[in-house]
């Protein structure tokens, strides 16, 4: 069985939790850089992102995290958790991890009080999925080899680069665990080249 990770510093840890358990899959909270040892992939959940930054910087993550993606472990971003996968941020001189080849804008749908939800044709799912959108980032610009998911408005709110899956809404506040599950065949693939 795999195990995936879920980033547990700030944000919706538990949400993340159940739906990759949803899947068959083991789901692990990592509060501590040890708890990254043993686990598949990692989930970066949605949250507040200069709050998760603080807390990375504070129990030491940044490096261990650039380290995990360095062994090609899958890694997942949502809403805040797509800003620190980020390689680009708009009006911003450094990125936080720096990893996925996106160019991403802080808060582009409005506040807290614009969330909304949405109905998203997400490449490699048959039916419609609803993403619910709070405060949530887009992707501006995408490195060539990454391949867009989903568009909503004639923004990029899903990607995904190698190892590397964002989106800019929170599949895990629903009862559709399917785009959960394309991360989760993202870890049991990069599993089978690793073994």
């Amino acid at each position: 069985m795999i195990t995936i990770g879920v980033l547990g510093l700030q944000g919706a840890i538990s949400e993340h939790v159940r739906s990759v358990e949803a899947c068959g899959a083991e789901a692990v909270v990592v509060k501590r850089v040890e708890d990254l040892e043993g686990i598949d992939g990692l989930i970066l959940p949605g949250g507040e992102s200069t709050t998760m930054r603080k807390l990375i910087d504070k129990y030491g993550f940044m490096e261990p995290l650039k380290e995990f993606a360095a062994k090609g472990k899958p890694m997942f971003g949502t809403c805040a958790g797509l800003i620190l996968l980020a390689k680009e941020l708009a009006g911003y001189a450094e990125p936080h991890l720096g990893l996925f080849d996106v160019t991403v804008e802080r808060n582009s749908f409005g506040r807290q009080k614009e969330s909304f939800e949405a109905e998203l044709h997400i490449r490699g799912l048959d039916e419609p999925f609803t993403g619910v959108f709070i405060r949530a980032p887009h992707i501006m610009k995408a490195g060539k080899n990454v391949e867009i998911l989903a568009m909503h408005d004639g923004r990029i709110v899903a990607a995904r680069e190698g190892q590397f899956l964002g989106c800019s809404f929170h599949p895990e506040l629903t009862e559709d665990h399917r785009f959960t599950e394309l991360f989760i065949h993202m870890v049991r693939e990069s599993v089978a080249i690793h073994e």
